[in-house]
């Protein structure tokens, strides 16, 4: 095979690459695939990946926000656990416990008291 036949590949190559792109964008253009508008701008997005922190060489445990509410998740390979539902921003984490638990948080301790 010559330099002939070389070139007449890398011709029918690039041919058949651009005739993909076209026709990927005529199906992009009649509706078909990933629609162009789902993607929100950054300020106007809803949905969002807080945080992740790696528990093991399998499991993440993954901070996901939507709208104002936050959700624990550990995620793995087979499964996805959500440990915690609901977190809201602003709030003490040890009164969340405290209510969840129905435990009343201990007397403080003063001067005042004997």
């Amino acid at each position: 095979m010559g330099m002939d036949g070389y070139l007449r590949f890398v011709l029918a190559l690039i041919f058949v690459i651009a005739l993909i792109g076209v026709f990927a964008m005529i199906f992009r253009r009649l509706g078909f695939g990933f629609p162009a508008n789902a993607m929100r701008p950054a300020g106007e997005r809803r949905i969002g990946v807080v945080e992740v922190a790696s528990l093991d060489s399998r499991r993440k445990l993954v901070l996901v926000r939507r709208d104002d509410v936050e959700h624990l998740l550990v995620v793995s390979p087979t499964t996805e656990v959500v440990i915690e539902r609901n977190i809201r921003d602003g709030i003490d984490f040890s009164t969340v416990l405290d209510a969840s638990t129905g435990d009343e948080p201990p007397p403080e301790s003063g001067a005042g008291s004997q």
